[in-house]
């Protein structure tokens, strides 16, 4: 048995689903982000608490020997084979499902039976974001996983044997730039997890993006690939790139923008955030910002290292309480913005603002610090009770008007 580092934060919400036979489990996120290794745990957990290993039925299409299953047929073959003999709950795990086409109503099929307690993974949204959907509306329940968190990081450099720096910023640091792909962390050098990263970059491309149909300039996708990783954390419109193109490359229509965006969702290189107006209730369409699903994907493709680190601070951040859970957007009042909306359940909110510092000699002529009021203003303009945070890399932290003034990496760490 393969010794795997435990993700504890996504195991707690599927383990209450390991014996429903009426809800199918999808673990979705980016290429090599884990979804394989949290599946095999999940199969450790189930014999370690009873269940006869035969009755666990797993089947890895990215691997020999199913890497040639591409269709229905053979894909039920192979169940078929595996559970003729077996009795009660049969756990039926697919790796990598949308590798077969038209997968949607096989898997369906066993799911009727009423006796496969079903487990899949899928490198893009692709999965649920057509077939699947309409087809199993409410037989799916989709675990959505990142790549390791800051907290994560340090736990499996510790798993593998990794020294670590006893300064936790210049970690994290490191995490910043290195980024929380599970595998890198075992290459030793800087070089060598930029290789690994882009790596899968290329993978991505080869298996998620290249055969697309909607992609029929394939220079231009990645340019708009390229803008986006570039102004990451940026509000950003579909106007805005149109025009940076035309002005740069070629004139292109807002169609083409979407679905290349569309495209880079799916396959979770980004992800959107969408602005909501608090006053109205509403969201604002085309003031969206876009976070990557990984840091290493912007120092992977750039050679300028510098940080800057207000939108990688955001970046951290949004993965960060969206790994946690939490639904995210921003929020504007007037003029002013706040970073982010939190939401979990029905009635559980809060409102965070990040920034490096507020801790600096930036004052007006009244003696105000303007960086400390930027980014107080919003939040004390909200009274609705639920709790508000001040995110930065400040050692020495503050107290005003029921905000809490919190470390990014002792909050991370402290969870």
């Amino acid at each position: 048995m393969e010794n795997l580092y435990i993700r504890e934060k996504y195991l707690k919400r599927i383990r209450g689903f390991y014996h429903d036979v009426d809800m199918i489990k999808v673990i979705t996120g980016v290429r090599r982000c884990g979804k394989s290794s949290l599946m095999q745990i999940v199969c450790d957990e189930l014999i370690a608490n009873g269940v006869d290993k035969n009755n666990i039925i797993y089947i890895h299409l990215d691997r020999r020997p199913f890497k040639t299953v591409k269709t229905t047929a053979r894909l039920e073959e192979i169940i078929d084979s595996k559970a003729a003999k077996l009795s009660g709950i049969k756990y039926l795990f697919i790796d990598e499902i949308q590798n077969v086409k038209n997968f949607e109503e096989t898997v369906n099929a066993y799911r009727e039976e009423g006796d496969y307690s079903i487990f899949m993974t899928g490198s893009n949204s692709y999965l649920l974001s057509g077939e699947l959907a309409t087809k199993l509306t409410g037989r799916y329940i989709e675990f959505e996983m990142s790549t390791l968190t800051f907290d994560e990081y340090i736990g499996i450099k510790q798993f593998f044997g990794k020294a670590l720096n006893p300064d936790m910023e210049k970690e994290f640091i490191a995490y910043i730039t290195e980024g929380g792909f599970p595998l890198s962390v075992k290459y030793n050098t800087y070089d060598e997890k930029m290789a690994y990263v882009n790596s899968v970059i290329d993978e991505i491309y080869e298996k998620d993006i290249k055969n697309n149909k909607k992609i029929r300039k394939k220079a231009l996708f990645q340019k708009v690939q390229t803008y986006i990783i570039n102004n990451f954390g940026a509000t950003t419109s579909v106007d805005s790139i149109c025009r940076y193109l035309g002005k740069n490359v070629e004139s292109v229509s807002k169609k083409t923008i979407y679905n290349y965006l569309e495209i880079l969702e799916n396959a979770k290189i980004i992800s959107k955030c969408q602005r909501f107006d608090m006053k109205s209730k509403r969201s604002l369409q085309g003031e969206e910002k876009y976070y990557l699903s990984d840091l290493s994907f912007y120092f992977a493709k750039n050679t300028d290292g510098r940080i800057n680190y207000g939108p990688v601070l955001e970046n951290v951040v949004y993965n960060y309480v969206r790994s946690s859970g939490y639904k995210v957007s921003i929020g504007k009042i007037g003029n002013l913005e706040i970073d982010f909306i939190l939401r979990k359940n029905a009635d559980e909110y809060a409102y965070v603002q990040v920034a490096r510092t507020i801790d600096n000699d930036n004052y007006d002529e009244n003696g105000k610090n303007i960086t400390e009021e930027r980014e107080y203003r919003p939040l004390e303009k909200l009274a609705d009770g639920y709790p508000k945070y001040l995110v930065t890399m400040d050692k020495l932290l503050q107290r005003r008007s029921g905000v809490k003034h919190v470390n990014i990496v002792d909050m991370i760490l402290e969870q």
